[in-house]
């Protein structure tokens, strides 16, 4: 069963049909349950391509993130049955995309602010001087929002990088994916002022890289 779903995922075809896909969750995990094929499809469809990104941005790797998703969704078919309902699924499937992919950071080397700074291509030496900009003024966004929308998102995903796997985690899942803070609390399993002030120290962390970056 996972084969045949994990495959289709990887498909482009797949991405405008998920768009599509308004079934209560409650209501396909339970048909799961009774074996449904179809639903399974359809809570894939949903949440493959929220969930790759998020995997990606914290391992930085498309091939490990592409590999990480479907490691994931492996999981989620194998337990389903003993997915309580506690909380929202696609909480509880983040849940399992985020072990998994901390896990994997454990064991992988990190890049370090020089390798960083090598690789740094001629857009991200233009979008350098636009953010050099945006950290001179005490008021302006965070970094990853102002990033949100235009190019200087790669810079600062590569910045992202060289915070530690927990404060990169938190960071995701509240600035790129909007999540609560009650919503990554859960998540990651955290109590929520852990999760505010792990926040705040990964935002003032990659000020401090980008900072020295861009200078």
């Amino acid at each position: 069963m996972s084969d045949l779903y994990l495959n289709k995922k990887m498909e482009g075809e797949m991405t405008d049909k998920a768009s599509s896909v308004n079934i209560d969750d409650a209501v396909l995990v339970q048909q799961c349950r009774e074996g449904s094929n179809d639903a399974m499809e359809h809570l894939i469809l949903k949440y493959q391509n929220r969930i790759y990104n998020a995997i990606l941005r914290i391992c930085g790797n498309v091939d490990d993130a592409a590999e990480l998703t479907q490691d994931t969704f492996v999981k989620v078919i194998e337990n389903i049955d003993s997915f309580a309902g506690r909380s929202r699924f696609y909480t509880w499937a983040f849940r399992i995309a985020v072990n998994l992919t901390l896990n994997y950071c454990k064991r992988k080397v990190k890049l370090g602010l020089q390798s960083l700074d090598a690789k740094l291509s001629e857009k991200d030496e233009r979008a350098r001087g636009t953010l050099r900009a945006v950290l001179v003024d005490e008021n302006s966004p965070d970094p990853v929002k102002v990033a949100a929308d235009n190019e200087l998102c790669d810079l600062v995903v590569k910045a992202m990088m060289n915070l530690d796997d927990e404060q990169r985690s938190v960071m995701v899942l509240r600035d790129i994916e909007g999540m609560s803070y009650n919503e990554i609390a859960e998540v990651l399993e955290l109590e929520l002022g852990t999760v505010k002030s792990r926040l705040s120290r990964a935002r003032s962390n990659l000020r401090e890289i980008i900072e020295a970056i861009v200078q």
